[in-house]
C-alpha cells in the first residue's frame, strides 16, 4: 500500500519526502520495524517515541509519522501531524482494509465486569454457531485459535491485525474489551462499533487519569464516538449510567435489576452452583453467583437481542455457559468449607464479590478474605479495599498482590493505614502470598468461605519487573492436596 492511501483519514501538517513510496508495514514499536515500514513515533506516558526515529531508520523504515520533524535523512518520508496518537489508529484501519466495518464489533467498558461480559458473549455466539473474535484482559481469540493478551485493549497497530485477522478466519462479530487507557489513548481510534455496552463506574486508575471525572469522562468518550446506526446499551442502576449516553448518537436501551428499564431480572434462588433468575419475565438457571453478576448477564442478554438473536433462544444458551476463569470461581476443600478466588482489585469489585458470598451463606458460615493491592498503582485506593474487606469479612489477611516496583510491605502499611483499632484486631498481615492463602485454608471450617481475591485469572505474581510464575488456583489445589 502506498503512503498516501493510509494518510486519507488524517491531516497532514507537513510531508517531508515521497507521499507515494510503498509501506509494508506499520509500526509503534521501532524494535519491531522492518524494510519498508511506517515508524509512528508515539509520545507516550513512559517513553517518546521521537527518541526512536533514528533506530526505525536504521532498521530499514522508510517512512516516519511524527509530531517533531527531525533533521531529515535521504530517502526517508517525514509526515508530521498534530497528534501521532490521534492518527495511529486511523493509519492503522486503512492499513489493515478497515477491518472493523467487516464485522459486526461490540465494545464494552465500565470499571467491572468487561470481561466476564465479553467473553460471555464469545462464548454465546460460537455457541450459535458463528465464527467470533474476542479481544480481552484473560486471552484474546481469532475464532478458537487464543491469541496472548498483554494489555486490556491492544495498541492501535496490533488491534487493527487482530480484526483483520478474525475478518480473514470468517468471523462475523467480535466483542472485545474497551478500557479507559485506551479510549483516553485513542487505541480504537479509526474503528466502527455496531455497539457499545457500560457496566459501571467506581474508583479505579487514579494514578493514570489523576481525577474521577477524567475517569468518566474517557469511558463517556466511548458513547460519544458511537455512529447512529449502533446501539448503546447502559447500566440504569449505576448513577453514571445515563452520563454514559447523554451525547450519543446511537440508539440507547437500558437494564437493570432494581428499576424500569428495557432489560430487567431478579434474582429467585441462589447457591454456590448458581442462581434461578427471572429475565423479562421469563425463568431461567444460571450457574453464576452475585447481583453483580446478574448485571452482567442482563448486559449480555440485551446486546444478543440488539443483534437479532431471539429471546427464548439467548436464555436456552446463557443456562449452559460457565463463569469465566478467575471471575468467582469455586473451589471445593476436602474439609467442606469453599474457597473462591476472584480478579477483584478494586474496592467496589471486592464489595461485590463479598457481597455475593454473603447472599448464599446467609450467615451460615464465616468468611476469611485474603486481599492485597498492586505495586506502582493507585495508592488511594488501598485503604479503601482493606476497609471493605474487613467490613464484610470475619478475618482478613493482608498479603501481597503484584508488588511490581515498591516494597510489598509498603504497600501493605498503606492498606493497614485505612483501619482503626478495632478493625485491625480481625486482620494479620503476611508478606508471602501462598503463605497468606494456606494459613487462611487452616483458619477455615466446614461450611466456611475462603476468599483468595486480586490475582483471579492471573498465573504470575510480577515483582522488581520480573514475572514469576505464581497462579492462586493452583496453590489452593496443592494446599488441599497436602
Amino acid at each position: 500500500m502506498k503512503l498516501n492511501e493510509v494518510l486519507k483519514n488524517i491531516h497532514p501538517i507537513k510531508i517531508v519526502g515521497d507521499a507515494e513510496v510503498e509501506i509494508t508495514g506499520v509500526n509503534i514499536d521501532s524494535r519491531r520495524i522492518k524494510a519498508g515500514h511506517l515508524f509512528i513515533a508515539m509520545k507516550g506516558t513512559q517513553v517518546d517515541g521521537h527518541q526512536f526515529i533514528a533506530k526505525a531508520i536504521e532498521l530499514g523504515g522508510k517512512s516516519i509519522l511524527c509530531e517533531d520533524l527531525p533533521e531529515p535523512v535521504g530517502g526517508v518520508t517525514y509526515v508530521q501531524v498534530a497528534s501521532t496518537e490521534d492518527a495511529a489508529g486511523k493509519v492503522a484501519t486503512l492499513f489493515y482494509g478497515d477491518p472493523s466495518r467487516k464485522l459486526k464489533l461490540v465494545g464494552v467498558t465500565g470499571t467491572n465486569g468487561k470481561t466476564t461480559i465479553a467473553t460471555l458473549l464469545y462464548n454465546m455466539f460460537r455457541k450459535f454457531g458463528h465464527k467470533v473474535g474476542l479481544l480481552s484482559t484473560v486471552c484474546n481469540y481469532v475464532d478458537d485459535q487464543p491469541i496472548p493478551a498483554d494489555h486490556t485493549t491492544p495498541d492501535p497497530i496490533e488491534l487493527n491485525e487482530l480484526l483483520a485477522k478474525m475478518v480473514e478466519a470468517g468471523c462475523e462479530y467480535a466483542f472485545m474489551e474497551c478500557s479507559s487507557h485506551a479510549i483516553h489513548q485513542k487505541r480504537i481510534g479509526g474503528l466502527k462499533f455496531a455497539g457499545g455496552l457500560f457496566t459501571n463506574l467506581t474508583r479505579d486508575h487514579l494514578d493514570y487519569h489523576k481525577t474521577f471525572e477524567n475517569y468518566r469522562n474517557a469511558k463517556k468518550a466511548f458513547f460519544d464516538g458511537l455512529p447512529k446506526d449502533a446501539f448503546a446499551i447502559t447500566n440504569a442502576d449505576d448513577k453514571n449510567g445515563m452520563v454514559m449516553v447523554q451525547n450519543t448518537k446511537a440508539t440507547v436501551k437500558t437494564y437493570s435489576t432494581r428499576t424500569l428499564a428495557d432489560f430487567r431480572a431478579r434474582i429467585l434462588e441462589c447457591h454456590f452452583e448458581g442462581m434461578y433468575l427471572e429475565i423479562d419475565g421469563r425463568e431461567v438457571g444460571v450457574q453464576f453467583i452475585g447481583k453483580f453478576n446478574v448485571s452482567n448477564i442482563l448486559a449480555v442478554y440485551g446486546a444478543a437481542v440488539m443483534l437479532g438473536k431471539k429471546p427464548e433462544d439467548i436464555l436456552l444458551v446463557l443456562s449452559t455457559l460457565h463463569s469465566v476463569s478467575g471471575r468467582l470461581e469455586p473451589i471445593r476443600s476436602p474439609e467442606g468449607f469453599t474457597a473462591i478466588v476472584d480478579y477483584a482489585h478494586t474496592p467496589d469489585a471486592l464489595a461485590n464479590v463479598l457481597n455475593a458470598i454473603h447472599e448464599v451463606l446467609d450467615g451460615k458460615g464465616h468468611v476469611i478474605t485474603v486481599c492485597g493491592a498492586g505495586g506502582n498503582r493507585d495508592k488511594g485506593k488501598r485503604p479503601l479495599m482493606a476497609q471493605e474487606a474487613v467490613r464484610q469479612s470475619d478475618r482478613v489477611i493482608i498479603t501481597s498482590d503484584n508488588p511490581r516496583f515498591e516494597e510489598p510491605q509498603a504497600i501493605i502499611n498503606d492498606m493497614l493505614a485505612g483501619l482503626n483499632d478495632q478493625q485491625l484486631r480481625k486482620v494479620i498481615s503476611i508478606v508471602d502470598r501462598k503463605e497468606a492463602i494456606r494459613t487462611a485454608c487452616m483458619m477455615a471450617k466446614r461450611g466456611d468461605v475462603v476468599l483468595v481475591a486480586g490475582k483471579g485469572h492471573e498465573d504470575y505474581q510480577e515483582i522488581k519487573g520480573v514475572k514469576h510464575h505464581f497462579d492462586d488456583k493452583e496453590v489452593l489445589h496443592d494446599i488441599f492436596k497436602a
